[in-house]
């Protein structure tokens, strides 16, 4: 397995800025990690979060995923979605990758699938569902209680959930964005939907991170019934949506 940084903007791993950049991040990996290090043919998937979660709620660039998608077709890698923690309505799309219009191969799924019970999904296209009997097995799958509730869960969010994570979200980021506007603090404003961070820096210039002031926050938040959590090094999200 080998761990590639993610198109992060805000902080370009590689020194970089967008949109001159090109899309390094996603460039790199067939110029420098395809010809030096690992070759296309011995890789087996692209595994992606279409929102990187807890490295930071990142957003990557608009053409991002479509580029990455691209050059996995192109060498015949499998392209998935961990939408574990972006899917199921949180963004405003029953699945986060619905933003950029890029189809993957295989969709995993988790927590919010069934409201908090314990139940995990794969979706993949037909032609990779070929297991033999007995070629897989999962200790929670199939609990009937939660696939019940999952079952309830998508009927909800297709009714209302999902426009109402897209609506409410737009409204939370604009005023956030406003709240950064007049912030010494507030470096970046980030999120699709419901999926919103908002990165503390001690310098908008610098971006020098600060995650005591990021709990800081947490801490008074909560006193103020405002239940927050601290994701990278020093950006926060809401805790429920």
């Amino acid at each position: 397995m080998h761990h590639i940084p993610y198109g992060y903007c805000y902080r370009c791993p590689y020194n970089l800025t967008y949109p001159k950049c090109k899309i390094y991040c996603i460039t790199y990996i067939e110029e420098e990690l395809f010809k030096k290090d690992i070759p296309p043919d011995e890789v087996c998937a692209f595994i992606v979060e279409p929102i990187q979660g807890e490295g930071g709620y990142i957003v990557p660039p608009p053409e991002y995923h479509p580029m990455l998608k691209k050059l996995a077709k192109k060498n015949g890698i499998l392209y998935i979605a961990d939408e574990v923690q972006a899917g199921m309505g949180r963004t405003g799309k029953m699945f986060a990758i619905e933003h950029w219009s890029v189809e993957p191969d295989i969709i995993c799924l988790a927590k919010g699938i069934a409201s908090g019970l314990p139940l995990g999904a794969m979706i993949a296209r037909s032609k990779l569902m070929v297991w033999g009997k007995g070629a897989h097995a999962s200790t929670l799958g199939g609990n009937p209680l939660s696939c019940r509730a999952s079952l309830k869960t998508i009927e909800l969010l297709q009714k209302k959930y999902i426009n109402n994570a897209a609506k409410v979200g737009a409204y939370m980021i604009n005023r956030l964005k406003a709240m950064q506007e007049k912030s010494q603090v507030i470096g970046d404003v980030r999120g699709k939907g419901l999926m919103i961070a908002a990165e503390i820096v001690k310098n908008k210039k610098t971006k020098t991170k600060v995650p005591e002031i990021r709990e800081t926050i947490i801490q008074k938040c909560f006193k103020k019934g405002l239940l927050l959590l601290g994701c990278g090094d020093t950006a926060f999200d809401s805790a429920y949506y």
